[in-house]
């Protein structure tokens, strides 16, 4: 049953006042409890009004982990202010034009990155006032902007939101090229707290998470956490063997992890040492999830574990709950609940059953669009006959007869080999049946006989050797013919080249692009 709407500070108020000494937001050794958020969040509000941020306006945020990053964010939010939470892997360019596009009146940045904001913000045009969240570097701090002059104590009117409301602006990667701001509106963020109550958030919710608050990934559970009364726990840097002893300490209830920090977990030695009966729900996004991983979970891990997949763009959303059905883990599920999933051909025409297409996706969970890029939002949308917008995902999938989707890879990732399409998805998951190889990506790069040939990127399992230690020539072609004698005939890997690590983003995706790049540049 659907509930009437609400904002998140709103829901915070009311546990404020319902279990005003309950921890909500912790990191490290430190605490803040609702009570104290509840009025952080007032202090955050009446000071964004002092200084003439209305509502519909946007701030900025550029720093690592902290309580004092997500009360600041939060009381934005209180204010009716759009945050624009940006990456400090950003370069000061980047971070520059991201700052001009939010329009942002002020930048809220910590030691960790005031190096990066001094350079972006004298590139920038546009006038933003930046603040501390910390006293440790030369600057205005928070305290003191919280106490600035012409607060007068008063609290200003409570904003007018509305679920069409912006809630954020959230930056693309900008793996693909230019970063696009993302615009999520309250109604999208409201549409996650709604779907916690399938997933037994609530007041004895403990939740760690360990993924950027930058990040969609991060916030679409932490969101839920504090709209239940739950208490959060923020690493600010993900270390497997840290993470494992404060779940087991603290009784941690839920989490949301990325694929690459569940094999970096269940590889340790000792995992199966730890207390983690405690775990209701894992959920996982933002990356393929391999099937192989996912029953390694199951099978170790107490508690249920959720796959979202979806874009943050919004659109629509498919749920595996991988705990109920263990026989299709190699699919992301089913479309969520009035969620209208829909595969397309290249030219825009929907396909017939058990045909393989572009994923594309409607639901009340859409982005308002790419903030200032009229023509990119176009691009990013398809409308059916009726005239119903979807946003389209560039992934190419199939459902099979029981409606769950299998993914097969990105459209732009897809390889044309002499006319024929390769799917690097197949390649990878033969070459990870392969007892030398840890992880594997396949890109496409240029051929003369073929237009594109596949490359095979590989790490390695050899637990304990120094960098390059054995990686042979010869050992990569006997990987290559090994994995080419299992493949089709238009499916061969013309290279196998030996990385330390694959290049990833802060969520751990695969960056295809810096791979491509780097075989343009040296040729390995």
């Amino acid at each position: 049953m659907l509930m009437e709407f609400r904002t998140l500070p709103s829901l915070i108020r009311d546990h404020a006042l319902a279990s005003p000494q309950r921890a909500a937001l912790v990191v490290g050794q430190r605490s803040m409890d609702y009570a104290a958020l509840d009025q952080r969040m007032d202090q955050v509000a009446a000071a964004l009004a002092a200084n003439g941020v209305a509502a519909g306006e946007s701030i900025a945020i550029c720093a690592s982990t902290s309580i004092e990053y997500a009360a600041v964010f939060l009381g934005a939010l209180r204010a009716g202010v759009v945050v624009a939470p940006l990456s400090p892997s950003s370069t000061p360019q980047g971070l520059a034009r991201m700052i001009d596009d939010a329009q942002a009146r002020f930048l809220f940045t910590d030691a960790d990155c005031a190096a990066l904001v001094a350079e972006a913000l004298a590139l920038n045009v546009r006038p933003t006032r930046c603040v501390l969240l910390d006293d440790s570097t030369p600057g205005e701090p928070l305290g003191a902007w919280l106490a600035s002059p012409g607060l007068g104590g008063d609290l200003p009117d409570a904003a007018n939101v509305t679920p069409q409301s912006a809630f954020n602006i959230i930056y693309s990667s900008g793996t693909t090229g230019e970063p696009k701001g993302i615009v999520q509106s309250h109604g999208m963020r409201w549409a996650h707290i709604q779907r916690g109550v399938n997933y037994g958030y609530g007041g004895d919710t403990v939740t760690l998470l360990s993924t950027p608050l930058y990040s969609n990934t991060t916030l679409v559970v932490f969101i839920p956490t504090l709209a239940y009364g739950g208490t959060v726990v923020l690493m600010p840097k993900f270390e497997a063997g840290d993470y494992l002893k404060l779940a087991q300490a603290l009784r941690v209830t839920h989490t949301m992890l990325v694929p690459v920090q569940y094999q970096r977990l269940l590889a340790r030695p000792d995992f199966d040492g730890f207390d983690l009966s405690s775990f209701r729900i894992k959920f996982c996004t933002s990356a393929p999830f391999a099937a192989n991983l996912k029953a390694d979970v199951l099978l170790r891990w107490p508690g249920g574990l959720v796959e979202f997949y979806g874009m943050t763009e919004g659109g629509g959303t498919c749920i595996l709950e991988a705990h109920l059905h263990p026989d299709k883990l190699h699919t992301v599920g089913r479309p969520a609940l009035n969620h209208d999933i829909r595969l397309i051909d290249e030219a825009g025409h929907e396909v017939g059953p058990l045909e393989a297409g572009e994923v594309v996706g409607h639901s009340s969970s859409m982005m308002t669009g790419y903030h200032g890029q009229p023509e990119k939002t176009r691009e990013a949308e398809w409308f059916d006959a009726t005239g119903k917008r979807f946003i389209r995902t560039g992934d190419v999938g199939r459902f099979d007869a029981e409606g769950f989707l299998t993914l097969f890879d990105r459209r732009k990732d897809m390889i044309i080999s002499g006319g024929f399409n390769i799917y690097p998805s197949d390649l990878e998951g033969v070459l990870a049946a392969h007892p030398e190889v840890l992880e594997v990506a396949v890109v496409g790069v240029p051929s003369e006989a073929w237009g594109e040939t596949p490359v095979a990127f590989v790490v390695r399992k050899a637990a304990g050797l120094p960098p390059h230690a054995g990686n042979h020539p010869d050992d990569a072609v006997s990987v290559m013919e090994w994995a080419n004698g299992q493949l089709g005939r238009t499916q061969r890997v013309s290279a196998v080249l030996w990385v330390d690590e694959l290049p990833r983003s802060a969520i751990g995706k695969v960056l295809k692009r810096a791979l491509r790049d780097r075989y343009a540049a040296t040729g390995k």
